[in-house]
């Protein structure tokens, strides 16, 4: 089992004392997002799970948490977004310089294989035009080259979320011609600074210019984390271009503090702010506590070849 922590929030910035309480319990209930009264028990233990996708913006204060995980045998690896935006767009992420100054730190521990430098989600508007972009891209490849070997970006998708948090910024529609220029020059400036660069579920293929599809949840490094060759399905619940593998992913909606005004995953500040009041560390949700009369399903892994679900009732 491949665990994502977390495409829907940042638990390495904002809930990492849960995490690690959760880690030492070897084990943590997620919410289903669809059915609000359907929760799955998710094994933690490291012969239960094969590894632990981070997706962080700054984990500064998750990297003192590292040595207590690398002793529990946990294998893992970072997506670690880091764009040209400044606080206008990304209200709670702190300053270029500190953040970068964090990657390195966390490049420096856990070594470049493992931290997945993420430039997106790309869009334009007035002040963020291609020439912006090639030039930020080009100052933060510069930064990070030696402290990563990969790159991923991808272009907006206007969900209705992002739509309505953005209506203020008015960005302009990006057509091909467009994106395949910022794709070949981000290519050419990645390559010089001995970085690979990928596309992150992009309908537009940009082989040409020499990028390749990427795949986040990648089985191909998970192997090589565990030392051995492992085998995971295509994870049918992503969007229709992704090729990550199979995860399960701990986060919650609406629990985000950097507050992006890209972000899919909150509907509102409201709506984040109410979230944070109902966490407790102690407990196996992120968000609160099971009520009673929830469906829980405990996901158990058998011999290695899948998933057995197991429902009972929390009276």
């Amino acid at each position: 089992m491949i665990i994502s922590a977390s495409r829907r929030t940042d638990i390495p910035a904002f809930y990492s004392e849960w995490f690690m309480n959760r880690l030492r319990q070897r084990f943590v209930y997620t919410r289903n997002p669809f059915n609000n009264r359907l929760i799955s028990k998710v094994p933690l233990s490291p012969d239960q799970t094969s590894c632990i996708v981070f997706w962080t913006k700054n984990p500064e204060n998750f990297l003192k948490h590292l040595p207590e995980i690398d002793r529990m045998g946990h294998r893992y690896y970072f997506h670690f977004t880091l764009t040209s935006y400044n606080s206008a767009i990304e209200r709670n992420v702190p300053k270029k310089t500190t953040v970068i100054e964090t990657f390195k730190r966390l490049s420096d521990e856990v070594g470049k294989e493992r931290i997945i430098w993420r430039y997106d989600p790309v869009f334009l508007t007035d002040r963020y035009d291609i020439s912006y972009h090639l030039r930020w891209y080009e100052y933060l490849a510069k930064q990070l080259s030696g402290y990563t070997d990969k790159c991923i970006f991808s272009f907006l998708d206007m969900y209705k979320k992002c739509e309505k948090n953005l209506k203020t910024v008015h960005v302009h529609p990006l057509n091909n011609k467009y994106k395949n220029c910022l794709a070949k020059n981000f290519h050419t400036i990645a390559q010089s600074c001995s970085i690979n660069l990928e596309a992150c579920a992009q309908e537009e293929c940009f082989e040409k210019v020499g990028v390749s599809q990427a795949k986040c949840i990648d089985d191909n490094l998970i192997s090589r984390l565990n030392g051995r060759e492992l085998s995971f399905p295509k994870d049918k619940n992503q969007r229709k271009h992704c090729t990550c593998v199979t995860s399960v992913d701990i986060g919650a909606y609406n629990t985000c503090k950097n507050f992006c005004l890209y972000c899919y995953a909150n509907n509102s500040r409201k709506a984040v702010l109410n979230n944070i009041e109902a966490h407790n560390v102690n407990s196996p949700l992120l968000i609160g506590f099971p009520r009673a009369k929830e469906t829980i399903i405990d996901k158990k892994i058998i011999s290695g070849k899948g998933v057995q679900l197991q429902l009972f009732n929390k009276e």
